[in-house]
């Protein structure tokens, strides 16, 4: 490519300078039309703005561009790719200072770097900081930096930086985000090392209140001492989160556990510390919320069965076998065995999401787990035909198996309490 210019930037950069590992590589090229791509053999791919495939590798490689705000939200933007784009005004759109950092192709050493905008120094100092203020003009770029927040745990938000994305909050910008990048923004957050840095975050900058009021509305909100020694709700649900994480559950598993107690923000006040059928008011919240945000169906149905069956999970310790199998029918656990296994992960981590009971133990899931292998294991078959010879039809037929399935369940349980 002697016409041209080829830098590695972004990401990658970012973190072979953390010594991580590089999963993705961003390329940027510079003084080449798409003319000259094509004819090098590059496929173009990009539908906004012009983005190439190599024809080797596939990978990725976009045109140096500018971009200038004419709207609201992320696509309100218009895009300018030429030839005499240079490598510095391609970096300062983009979002922070750590990103902004691009190198050539084969780059060994930080002095073989072009840095205009100091994103090596603030890697060093474990700064999130924002590169020019046309931060301001994308929106994304808020949810983006808590993400990194949750990702990077030990970095901290630069003063000026926070007070950027309260400005854009004020100014209606967060408003405009389609929930598609919301919920790719989110998503991934949660599935960073202490996903509880996004949120809190998003809300220090007044976002939270405007993208998931659900989940605002619950700091300062009291829970009874005895059984919260956090007390706060807010502070809870973070440490549910964060336990998700520590505990390496899939996304469904720390949606649920965002979810799990969103009608505690909305307990009437005469009633405090106490939060009677919070666990309906949480289904109903978070439903909207999956409305909203066009949430994949594997989370929201997840987030349902825990938001509405936690608190029976956690007091199913003394469950007889009927009761048992009725909190399983609930569940639809039968029928769906790995959800019912996420909804106790998502339970062990509400559990132990409490001030203190971080290393406690949460037998119900095992006990649960066992009561359902129980249940799975009768042959369901030949107590149906059995059943159906006797003379029973339809629902009796139907109770017949949920007979059997009992028995085994309390058949498990008086081998379990006997050894």
């Amino acid at each position: 490519m002697s016409e041209f210019k080829v830098f590695k930037v972004g990401g990658a950069v970012r973190d072979q300078l953390l010594g991580l590992p590089v999963n993705d590589t961003d390329w940027v090229v510079v003084g080449a039309t798409p003319e000259q791509m094509t004819a090098r053999g590059f496929v173009p791919v990009g539908r906004d703005f012009p983005v190439f495939l190599h024809p080797q590798t596939h990978e990725e490689y976009a045109l140096a561009r500018t971009e200038r705000k004419n709207g609201m939200g992320y696509r309100g933007f218009v895009v300018h790719t030429a030839a005499d784009v240079t490598l510095e005004e391609d970096l300062a759109r983009r979002d922070l200072t750590i990103n902004a950092i691009a190198g050539p192709a084969d780059w060994k050493t930080p002095g073989e770097l072009f840095d205009p905008y100091h994103g090596q120094q603030d890697l060093r100092a474990k700064v999130l900081r924002h590169v020019t203020d046309a931060f301001r003009e994308d929106p994304v770029r808020i949810l983006r930096l808590a993400r990194f927040a949750a990702r990077f745990t030990d970095f901290s938000v630069a003063p000026e930086t926070m007070d950027l994305m309260r400005e854009m909050v004020a100014a209606g910008e967060v408003d405009a985000l389609v929930p598609e990048r919301i919920w790719q923004e989110i998503s991934r957050g949660l599935m960073e090392e202490q996903p509880s840095r996004m949120f809190n975050i998003l809300r220090d900058c007044g976002a939270l209140a405007r993208l998931l009021p659900e989940l605002d509305k619950l700091w300062g909100v009291p829970q009874r001492a005895e059984y919260h020694p956090e007390v706060d709700t807010g502070v809870h649900a973070m440490m549910v989160l964060d336990m998700s994480a520590r505990l390496q559950t899939p996304l469904a598993v720390r949606f649920a556990c965002l979810c799990h107690d969103f009608g505690k923000g909305t307990t009437p006040a005469d009633i405090l510390p106490r939060h009677i059928d919070h666990e309906r008011r949480s289904v109903n919240l978070l439903l909207q919320v999956c409305e909203r945000w066009c949430v994949p169906n594997d989370c929201k149905e997840l987030a349902e069965v825990v938001a509405r069956e936690h608190g029976n999970i956690h007091r199913s310790g003394d469950l007889k076998p009927a009761a048992l199998l009725r909190l399983l029918e609930r569940c639809d656990a039968v029928r769906k065995p790995e959800r019912f296994e996420q909804a106790l992960q998502a339970c062990e981590c509400d559990a132990r999401g409490r001030l203190g009971f971080e290393e406690s133990a949460y037998p119900q899931r095992q006990r649960l787990s066992g009561a359902l292998q129980a249940a799975l294991a009768v042959e369901t078959g030949p107590v149906a035909q059995a059943a159906a010879k006797s003379g029973l039809k339809g629902k009796a037929i139907g109770d017949a198996v949920a007979k059997a399935r009992e028995k085994a369940v309390a058949g498990w349980l008086a081998n379990v309490h006997s050894t």
